[in-house]
């Protein structure tokens, strides 16, 4: 059974929220951060740039990544250019497309090529994978997104697509696959047994690493006291009176 301490895939935190990046910046276990503009809308984050900047301060010593939001590549590439400078632990986060289903590849490659760290993401198919690998650069650090959950959503089994994906980027010893958007904490352990490099988890996918490997018999007891502990908190109570019927 996986516990935690016998994990090889990199635990990477992800949200918009300043304080649970602090918090979170104090784990050991998270070697790195990523974010999103939809996160960051949730989190109400109003200045990209400042938000960018105050994150840095906080997680200086381990990859952080930022995403560039221009539907334009000739846009793209100046944002990416700029969000690189803020620090050198910054990864770049390409879409994988524009909105016109347009591929990246052509501004990754000039990208990679100049030393910026990318973070290619939103990818689901392994066309995608294998057209992004061959973009990347073999000297620059990179990081290609695959969103498994999503897959999963689909009713799709992301495991196979993931496994392939792991002997794809072998071409690219500086490129490492990150299982994007795992929706339970046994995605972990799935991201574990492919050989994925890094996964990202939220704070609550996170908050559940002690529970790996746990003793499914004290699981059991734990959870009837929960229930029963929460019945007699609520008050609830159920008249156990025998009802007289009429004659």
């Amino acid at each position: 059974m996986t516990q935690v301490q016998d994990l090889k895939v990199k635990l990477f935190a992800d949200g918009a929220d300043l304080d649970v990046i602090a918090q979170l910046a104090q784990d050991p276990r998270i070697q790195g951060f990523t974010t999103n503009p939809t996160l960051m809308r949730k989190a109400g984050v109003a200045d990209y740039r400042a938000f960018a900047l105050d994150v840095l301060k906080i997680v200086p010593d381990r990859p952080i990544s930022f995403e560039v939001f221009s539907d334009e590549f000739s846009e793209m590439e100046q944002q990416a250019l700029e969000i690189a400078s803020w620090g050198s632990n910054v990864n770049v986060k390409i879409p994988v497309t524009n909105t016109r289903g347009e591929f990246c590849g052509p501004l990754v490659s000039r990208l990679s090529a100049q030393g910026v760290q990318v973070n290619v993401t939103a990818i689901l198919t392994i066309d995608q994978v294998r057209r992004v690998c061959d973009c990347l650069s073999t000297k620059t650090r990179s990081f290609v997104s695959v969103f498994a959950g999503r897959i999963a959503d689909t009713g799709r089994d992301p495991v196979p697509v993931m496994q392939e994906a792991v002997s794809i980027l072998k071409a690219k010893p500086n490129a490492e696959l990150i299982w994007a958007s795992p929706r339970e904490l046994y995605n972990v352990v799935q991201a574990d047994q492919v050989g994925c490099h890094i996964i990202t988890a939220t704070k609550d996918i996170l908050a559940k690493l002690g529970m790996l490997g746990k003793d499914l018999a004290q699981l059991s007891l734990e959870t009837v006291q929960m229930f029963r502990n929460d019945a007699v908190n609520a008050g609830f109570t159920i008249d156990t009176t025998p009802v007289r019927r009429a004659a």
